[in-house]
């Protein structure tokens, strides 16, 4: 449980540097992102998550994960629609999320999501925390206490909407994870896709 505990108070630490507004001004967010996907997907080999092992490439998990990424899409548009009709600051919190990637090359933030970036949030949350914790504690409190945790380390930003797009999007990989852990290919291709589709191919 130990290393369980000091890879997640790393990985909070990472999420503060890149999210808090103290400090994202003073740090290229991509640049640390990257950095924290590689030490987050270093700890998750190094402390035995054995996430491999669960990862089996077929065609039909990568057109799995496609279809996952195109619904989630779908949703956050829909969401996208609703929260301005509800919330004022909406869209204003969006757009901030938005100018992150403004002067990146879109080539480059491409394959960084898709290949380090994508991959390694899901080898990290999924297939390492939310893995241990539910070996420990059962599926259904390590889905819910990843998701939880997933959530709460993106408020340090005191972006709701990032927040809020951090816990629905949390909870629909942790969903799978907890229901179809053999789909575990899927998922990590869900997550690089979507990524990619929200951020460079079509923005919401």
């Amino acid at each position: 449980m130990k290393k369980i505990l000091f890879a997640l108070v790393v990985a909070a630490l990472l999420w503060a540097v890149m999210f808090s507004p103290f400090t994202a001004p003073h740090v290229n967010f991509w640049c640390v992102m990257t950095c924290s996907a590689l030490v987050l997907t270093g700890m998750a080999t190094l402390f035995g998550g054995r996430w491999w092992s669960r990862i089996d490439f077929t065609f039909t998990d990568i057109l799995l994960g496609l279809c996952i990424a195109v619904a989630l899409w779908c949703i956050f548009w829909v969401g996208d629609k609703l929260s301005q009709f509800i919330f004022s600051f909406a869209r204003p919190q969006v757009d901030l999320i938005y100018g992150i990637k403004e002067g990146e090359s879109p080539l480059l933030l491409t394959l960084l999501m898709l290949f380090i970036i994508g991959p390694a949030e899901e080898i990290f949350w999924r297939g390492y925390v939310q893995e241990k914790l539910s070996g420990r504690w059962g599926a259904n409190v390590g889905f819910a206490v990843t998701t939880a945790v997933y959530s709460i380390v993106h408020a340090v930003s005191c972006n709701f909407m990032l927040t809020m797009a951090a816990m629905v999007a949390g909870f629909v990989w942790g969903a799978l994870y907890r229901f179809f852990p053999g789909r575990f290919l899927a998922i990590i291709v869900s997550h690089a896709l979507w990524d990619v589709a929200v951020f460079v191919w079509f923005p919401i």
